[in-house]
């Protein structure tokens, strides 16, 4: 049964924005996803009945176009964000100046559920600027709202994630893998899904309200054993290369001139691998998927489902014994 309450999503056509409107529809809410391109996720509407999730088109850098979006909802749900900067689609403009922009309409309209979700890592002593851009825009979401709730995940795993396939078509072609600093960082994998049931129950938990909250999965990770995992997951030997940091910075440095070229993506930047530098996993004190109500999938159990199509034989090959 369709609620009356209607929630806007703001980056609802992207890689978590697709579990999170599918998991908002599934509980019965009004979905409006706020994109700068709807004709291109069309394939949202089918996630709920007939009219249950609407497309508009909205540029976070124009007010009265967040205004529209935001009209008449009773939620709102922040996932702009971008890993790689490219023209206008900057850490400053999407991270800091959109999440205001957002939080600001949001309080005008009367809006106190407000649910942005930022990334493990997020401060403004950082020297990585997109992680200095979250923090900003977590704290002007907070300022415009103060019952926000602000959802910090380490990587995020799913499908059509950035990390597991990059890696893994990465490993069809390469002769070995990277491992920048030793690949001593840690991380601990958050799965899609679970993002978007955090934002689920941050909605219907008054408790939320204010809150911060890390999400991570159960395991937790060095960079090493993330590259061995995908190796042995996509049956593909291959040698796992120990590189300083300094090398890996001349080495986004290279993709980043690369990617003035159009319709080209870096694989890596100098502000990843400052990113890098750091682990990415869950504060000892911080509140997390537990406190949500929230028991969260693993990668074992995820990522093999989708890894399978940078197997050395084919997708329905067996792996290897060790």
């Amino acid at each position: 049964m369709l609620r009356d309450e209607l929630i806007t999503v703001f980056g609802g056509s992207g890689f978590v924005g697709r579990h999170v409107v599918r998991a908002l529809a599934k509980a019965g809410y009004r979905v409006r996803v706020a994109s700068r391109r709807p004709h291109l996720a069309q394939d949202l509407r089918v996630m709920g009945v007939v009219g249950q999730v609407q497309l508009v088109q909205t540029n976070i850098r124009v007010p009265s176009s967040v205004e529209r979006a935001v009209e008449g909802a009773s939620g709102v749900v922040n996932l702009v964000g971008v890993l790689a900067e490219g023209g206008r689609q900057n850490f400053a403009s999407l991270h800091a100046a959109g999440a205001e922009a957002i939080a600001k309409a949001a309080a005008t309209a009367g809006i106190n559920r407000v649910i942005q979700v930022s990334a493990i890592g997020a401060s403004a002593e950082s020297a990585s600027r997109y992680a200095q851009s979250k923090a900003q825009g977590e704290s002007a979401v907070m300022a415009a709202v103060p019952t926000a709730t602000v959802l910090r995940p380490s990587i995020i795993f799913g499908t059509d994630d950035g990390f597991f396939n990059m890696f893994g078509s990465m490993a069809r072609f390469a002769p070995s893998l990277p491992l920048f600093g030793g690949g001593k960082s840690r991380f601990q994998p958050v799965f899609a899904g679970d993002v978007a049931a955090a934002v689920l129950a941050a909605f219907e938990d008054n408790a939320a309200r204010g809150e911060t909250y890390e999400l991570g999965g159960p395991g937790v990770y060095s960079f090493k054993e993330l590259m061995q995992f995908i190796l042995d997951e996509t049956d593909r030997p291959r040698f796992l290369v120990p590189l300083p940091y300094s090398i890996g910075m001349v080495m986004g440095m290279m993709f980043e001139m690369l990617a003035i070229l159009p319709f080209v993506q870096p694989m890596l930047t100098r502000d990843q691998m400052i990113q890098l530098q750091s682990d990415n996993v869950v504060s000892d004190d911080a509140k997390g998927l537990a406190d949500l109500g929230i028991t969260p999938e693993t990668v074992e159990a995820i990522v093999p489902t989708y890894l399978g199509r940078y197997r050395r034989h084919g997708q329905f090959h067996e792996k290897s014994e060790a």
